[in-house]
């Protein structure tokens, strides 16, 4: 299976447009943004776990990153709610589940086999740090060689300088509607840019964004 697999080429989403498909297992739906491969594939997708909902244990062998949208998911290593960050390395297994339902962002196989650091972050509680304009403040998430992913909020009137993705971006939206000389961005916007995009990014009405960069480098390079 392959959806929107070629990175080189700039996607604009937005998942609650896109239909829930099933998964192989009952009370798990998926919204796929990005896919190489069938059931053990390199994909990006937003999951829903209705209440009571579980998944068998399974190992990730090349690692997973989540991001809690909604609700609460669980495993035998804790409870993250809405606003949990968590990247479980590769190697690591869980059997996850969850009781009033949740909603996911998922990142699936796109760790390297080196990256071995299981990271966890209560994001609602967690600090926020002066960003590098007036209006922005960072919430640094995870840092891996030239990989850096952050939650950014933008305060209402917000611009940024016109600048270039070395190595691409990804951004999901949160709350709020991000903006660039492209087009408005409401809160649940996918969009993937990839390597040597540029834009002038900016917020009129404020909004929050999960951002990662670095990790879109072209093979070849």
């Amino acid at each position: 299976m392959q959806i929107h697999a070629d990175r080189s080429q700039r996607t604009v989403l937005y998942h609650p447009s896109l239909p829930w498909q099933p998964s192989p297992l009952p009370g798990v739906l998926r919204r796929m943004l990005e896919r190489e491969g069938d059931e053990i594939a390199r994909a990006t997708s937003v999951v829903r776990y209705e209440a009571g909902a579980r998944f068998d244990r399974h190992t990730h062998a090349l690692g997973e990153e989540f991001f809690v949208l909604e609700g609460d998911f669980n495993d035998e290593h804790g409870r993250y709610e809405a606003g949990a960050y968590v990247r479980n390395p590769p190697g690591s297994s869980h059997a996850p589940w969850s009781e009033g339902g949740c909603v996911l962002f998922v990142k699936l196989r796109q760790m390297d086999p080196e990256d071995t650091e299981r990271v966890v972050i209560a994001t609602r509680s967690a600090p926020w740090f002066a960003g590098q304009k007036p209006g922005l403040s960072v919430m640094p998430l995870s840092q891996t060689g030239v990989e850096s992913t952050a939650l950014v909020r933008w305060a209402p009137g917000t611009r940024f300088v016109p600048h270039r993705h070395y190595g691409g971006e990804e951004i999901l939206v949160l709350e709020g509607v991000f903006e660039d000389e492209h087009a408005r961005y409401p809160a649940g916007t996918w969009i993937r840019s990839p390597h040597l995009s540029q834009h002038h990014p900016y917020s009129t009405e404020g909004c929050t964004i999960w951002v990662k960069t670095g990790h879109l480098m072209p093979l070849h390079a």
